[in-house]
Order: C-alpha cells, then sequence, then structure tokens
C-alpha cells in the first residue's frame, strides 16, 4: 500500500448545493473545523460518523455527467432501511430522477444537484 483515500471530491457548479443533498440524505457535518479535510478555497466538506469524507468543489463551467455516457465514471450506492419511503425523500433535498428502477423504488437512480448519480440500495 502507498496511500490511503483520503476523500472523494465531486466537481460541480456550486459546492454548497451537492454538500447540503448529501447532507440531508446521509447524515453528517457539512464544512466542519476540521484541518485534516481542508481540500482548498471553493470546496465543502461533508463528514460523516466513520464513513468516507464526501466532498464537493465548484469548478467553472462544470457540466454535469450524462448517465450511460463515457463521461459517467461511477454512481454512488446509498444503502437505505426503507427504500419506498427513502424514494420519496430523497427528492426533497434537491435530487432528481433518473431511472425508477423498474417500479423498484430499491433500485431507482438519482442525481444530486450538480448532476452525479446515486442509487438507493437495500441493505
Amino acid at each position: 500500500m502507498i496511500g490511503r483515500l483520503r476523500c472523494v471530491v465531486l466537481d460541480c457548479p456550486d459546492a454548497n448545493e451537492p454538500a447540503l443533498s448529501y447532507q440531508r440524505l446521509i447524515g453528517g457535518e457539512v464544512d466542519g473545523p476540521d484541518p485534516r479535510w481542508t481540500v482548498g478555497e471553493g470546496c465543502v466538506v461533508l463528514r460523516g460518523d466513520g464513513g468516507p469524507v464526501l466532498a464537493s468543489q465548484s469548478v467553472p463551467g462544470h457540466r454535469s455527467p450524462v448517465r450511460g455516457a463515457p463521461e459517467q465514471r461511477f454512481h454512488f450506492d446509498v444503502r437505505v432501511d426503507g427504500p419506498d419511503a427513502a424514494g420519496e425523500a430523497v427528492l426533497t433535498p434537491g435530487a432528481v430522477p433518473l431511472d425508477d428502477g423498474g417500479g423498484d423504488p430499491a433500485r431507482g437512480v438519482h442525481a444530486d444537484p450538480a448532476g452525479h448519480p446515486f442509487r438507493l440500495a437495500r441493505p
């Protein structure tokens, strides 16, 4: 091993929107004081309870990823206890549905406010 994953950083037009959206979805503290996770000006950091650190950074001229296109390289799986209720609740923080999962809310794919995809997953 030559290193450890420090955090995942999402490029976006406005760093605050994805950070607050994911905070409502997975909890944690946005931009709290912790010098270990300062990623630079124009960045917002979301730290959870023992989970991964997620940062978003404002990038001028950012273009949202297009689902299924070559430039979409990843998506997040977010484990939820009640996928039916989570499917509705996930839309309130600014997420938009991309795919209804064939009618199964736990398989539906959503996009955060900057267009990054995530899927609700069963425990």
